[in-house]
């Protein structure tokens, strides 16, 4: 079975998953793949595995997730390891895990049977690494055909029976045997071969050396020219072996080698982060001498750079207030201030433009535009980072404010002027229900940034209001967004009535809980026009560009329903094959707590306790940062973000900006802290019922039990499976809890934005979500050493309970282990909540001020997160009997988690 060129050419992209689908189309940015699960690529990675510390083993994956990494690198290869043992039972482990299992798995291992059981157990779409020809073509055709029906991609070294392609012509021999083989006699997906065409030293001293990076970058473009659909990897960092300890020239030479590699179509690869300098940001002398070596421009390239190198090991890197900018002519002046952000000046400055034209809005239009089209290709090309651009959006509206009395005089006196032509007009929504806006927010700033009109309609919009307001400013897009899972049907409801009074706008998709896979299955079938979903700022600018370009829009249009409805198709197949057990059988493979030999401390102070206004500074040395850097989408793990090579210095600018405003909310008391817990005696009761006692009152928290079918030893949890059952005798106790540091915020955020300040609105919600987990860290810490006292000598540092080193859990409703949000409402009937701290809830249960968190304390020792996963129908009915609701009604809330047949 072969492949030809005219077989569904229109959708030969790479497709890789964990949890989450990674598609790599040509538009994407370089995939980044981690490779410190990988015992030859960390020290301490092999040390866990070694002394069989699997769980700590894992939080190194989830690092490398949150540092970025976009695929992870397993590989178990070490002689004191039983390898195969090992891989097997770290794959099952990220599997329990949705932060880690999100990503797709690379199975990386030089031994066949180490893959071939990999394979066996991991989920979703991976990669394996690797194979080759270097066994010959008959073990290359029985690796590549198994990994075929594993549903795997590959990727192939470049390696035969000869050695590895160390010059161009070889590396084009063997790529281009190898692709033959697998496409015309395997039958494999070219889009699913990535190649590996070998990265070696430059600037060896060896004249054979000289063209090693050159000779990379040509046969990459000679694989993406010649070998359809293919893609192309490597590790970057071996081009730079010759300097090793001069880490200035090494990071040069990484960017440069990966910048011209990209270009050349190279895609995805294993790079280090911090031994990255931003191209722009090389010094000139250093870039000329890197550039010549890379490119092999001079005979003496190598002599000049290692002459170089010497005077720049360990030269530390200076910032300097440089003013000399202003010496340039006006547009380089306004252009570097939109670049900068910088608006001191930018008053004067459009001053001095609107006297040099005919009409002031041709500033906005020329001056202004230009200068924040430089923006938009820096933004696109990763050359600037989410703040920038919002401080960008900050000196334009100066700019734009400072300009319209001038406009609208000239109206007056000549309606024909003053009229400015955008890019397009786009409504902007958080859903009903739903109180979230800091991504949609700066999804607008972004927009605005690249002369698009936004109409932003808030938070909690009703779809009706939707509806009407895209038909009065008769807008060219809707983006709605949306945090909780409620969220998704009213995306869904809003779609069916879009088509419903005959709707013909591209619909946007974004917001934390949205995906392309619920976009594809849930939303897309209920319009017939263009539904995206939308995951970053940077992306939105390209897609809201594609629907409403002049010429081919159509066209993209068309891909785009092809693509959604060819990924449902996949999806909806991918989730027959999961097997799940009757509720009873999973019921029966609950997990098992010894409970007479398990401590149960009874808490010290039972009841409901009021936190009126708790100081603020109490809650600062608990705030967890590395949130904060992704909501800017700068990702990274505070401090280490700080130092990071790539976007360390704009985190750094960022972080100064967020303590000077932590300073002045702390110095002027701007949001208000307050919290209600309390601790009760509790008891398991029918199986997943968790019954609770308060003032004589029987209360009933419902919870869900894992369904998909688990490997021998595997049990399926509840969250009930932590308390003891009614009928043990023993009496158990639980808690819940709410906190807020929302009071306040909008209003502080609003004075913000009123001024033109999007920065700032932006900083002050996003600070304000960090207090409130900070709250909730907090009186969780304070539980459990005072208030319940089953760990008062617990002496854990910050970076401890961030990473959660302490006993017992406070899962929240709406998240993996109890996805229903139904259970907030028992929470603020027991709590009473909305009446003694004000913390409301929304018609989908979203909680406002949106800067709270709610949530239960378990403290049994055995307590640990789960996520439950899809559930079948039986217990969707179960469900619905025991909250005494309608199973329709059951199954809109719980539709999210509800396993497709």
């Amino acid at each position: 079975m072969g492949y030809t060129k005219e077989q569904n050419t229109a959708d030969r992209y790479l497709k890789l998953s964990g949890l989450e689908p990674l598609v790599v189309t040509p538009e994407s940015n370089f995939v980044n793949v981690g490779e410190r699960t990988n015992v030859a690529g960390s020290k301490k990675f092999l040390r866990l595995i070694k002394e069989e510390k699997f769980e700590e083993a894992l939080n190194i994956a989830r690092e490398q997730v949150e540092g970025g990494a976009q695929i992870i690198d397993v590989n178990m290869d070490d002689g004191l390891i039983d390898g195969k043992e090992a891989m097997v039972k770290f794959l099952h482990l990220i599997v329990s895990e949705p932060d880690i299992a999100r990503v797709p798995i690379m199975i990386d291992s030089s031994k066949w049977d180490i893959i071939e059981a990999g394979l066996q157990v991991v989920q979703g779409k991976c990669v394996v690494n690797s194979i080759s020809l270097k066994e010959g073509e008959k073990e290359f055709v029985h690796h590549a055909k198994l990994i075929r029906r594993y549903g795997a991609a590959v990727i192939v070294m470049a390696f035969d029976e000869l050695g590895q392609a160390d010059n161009y012509e070889r590396r084009l021999e063997i790529s281009q045997r190898s692709y033959d083989i697998l496409v015309h006699q395997v039958g494999f997906p070219p889009e699913d071969i990535i190649f590996d065409l070998n990265v070696f030293p430059v600037a060896t001293g060896m004249d054979e050396h000289k063209l090693n990076a050159l000779d990379f970058i040509k046969a990459t473009a000679w694989v993406k020219e010649n070998l359809p659909y293919c893609n192309v990897s490597g590790g970057i960092s071996n081009v730079s072996f010759s300097f090793r300890g001069n880490n200035p020239v090494r990071e040069a030479m990484h960017s440069v080698f990966l910048y011209h590699a990209i270009k050349a179509g190279m895609n995805m690869g294993i790079v280090n982060p911090s031994m990255l300098e931003v191209y722009d940001d090389i010094p000139k002398d250093l870039l000329e001498r890197v550039e010549d070596v890379i490119l092999n421009r001079r005979d003496d390239a190598t002599e000049r750079l290692l002459d170089f190198a010497e005077s720049v090991i360990g030269k530390a890197k200076e910032n300097k207030v440089d003013l000399s900018w202003r010496e340039e002519p006006l547009q380089n002046r306004i252009t570097r201030a939109l670049v900068k952000g910088i608006d001191q000046y930018i008053v004067e400055d459009v001053e001095e433009a609107r006297l040099s034209v005919e009409a002031t809005i041709h500033v906005i239009e020329g001056h202004l535009m230009t200068g924040m089209n430089v923006v938009g290709d820096l933004f696109q090309s990763g050359k600037m980072f989410l703040p920038q651009v919002v401080k960008s959006a900050r000196v334009m509206k100066k700019a734009v404010a400072y300009l319209l009395p001038f406009i609208e005089e000239e109206k007056l006196k000549n309606p024909s002027e003053g009229s400015s032509s955008s890019a397009g007009k786009i409504l902007m929504a958080t859903v009903k229900g739903d109180v979230h806006d800091i991504g949609k927010n700066i999804v607008s700033v972004v927009l605005a940034c690249n002369n698009y009109e936004i109409v932003d309609l808030g938070v909690m919009v009703p779809p009706e209001k939707i509806i009407n307001a895209a038909k009065e400013h008769n807008v060219d897009i809707i983006g709605l967004s949306g945090l909780i899972t409620p969220s998704l049907d009213e995306m869904v409801f809003l779609a069916k009535e879009m088509e419903r009074q005959n709707f013909t706008v591209p619909l946007l998709i974004g917001g934390a809980t949205t995906s392309k896979a619920h976009t594809a299955v849930k939303i897309d079938t209920h319009y017939n026009s263009a539904v995206v979903h939308v995951n970053d700022a940077s992306r939105a600018v390209t897609v809201v560009g594609d629907l409403l370009q002049k010429d081919g829009s159509t066209k993209y249009k068309e891909n785009i329903k092809l693509d959604y409805a060819d990924f449902r198709k996949k999806f909806l197949n991918r989730g027959k094959h999961k097997e799940y057990l009757k509720l009873a059988d999973a019921r029966a493979n609950k997990y098992q707590v010894d409970w007479t030999n398990s401590t149960i401390v009874k808490p010290k102070n039972l009841g409901i306790q009021i936190i009126e206004d708790l100081d603020l500074r109490k809650l600062e040395p608990y705030i967890d940062w590395s949130p904060f850097f992704r909501s800017w989408e700068l990702h990274g793990k505070y401090p280490d973000i700080l130092e990071d090579e790539v976007v360390g210095p704009q985190a750094k600018e960022l972080f100064a900006d967020a303590e000077v405003m932590l300073k002045k909310i702390l110095d002027e008391n701007l949001f208000q802290a307050k919290g209600i817990f309390g601790l009760f005696p509790a008891n398991m009761v029918h199986d997943d019922d968790i019954e609770l006692t308060h003032n004589g009152k029987e209360i009933h928290f419902r919870t869900l039990r894992q369904q998909s079918k688990k490997y021998v030893g595997k049990p399926n949890f509840a969250l009930s499976d932590f308390i003891a059952p009614k009928d043990s005798g023993i009496e158990d106790y639980m808690g819940c809890f709410c906190v807020s540091t929302g009071f306040g915020t909008d209003e502080l955020a609003d004075t913000y934005r009123e001024n033109l300040d999007d920065y700032n609105s932006i900083m002050v919600k996003a600070l304000a979500d960090r207090f409130a987990e900070a709250f909730a860290e907090y009186l969780h810490r304070e539980v459990r050493m005072e208030h319940w006292g089953y760990a008062s000598d617990e002496g854990l540092t910050n970076e401890e309970l961030i990473k959660e080193s302490y006993k017992g859990i406070r899962p929240a409703p709406g998240y993996p282990a109890c996805p229903d949000h139904l259970e907030k409402l028992t929470i603020w009937e027991l709590l009473q909540v909305e009446e003694k701290i004000g913390v409301q809830l929304t018609d989908s249960l979203a909680m406002w001020p949106a800067a709270s968190v709610s949530g239960y304390y378990f403290g049994n020792d055995e307590a640990r997160y789960f996520g439950v996963g899809k559930i079948k129908e039986d217990q969707v009915a179960d469900f619905a009997a025991r909250k005494n609701m309608p199973l329709e009604e059951a199954s809109r809330w719980l539709a999210p988690n509800i396993a497709d047949d």
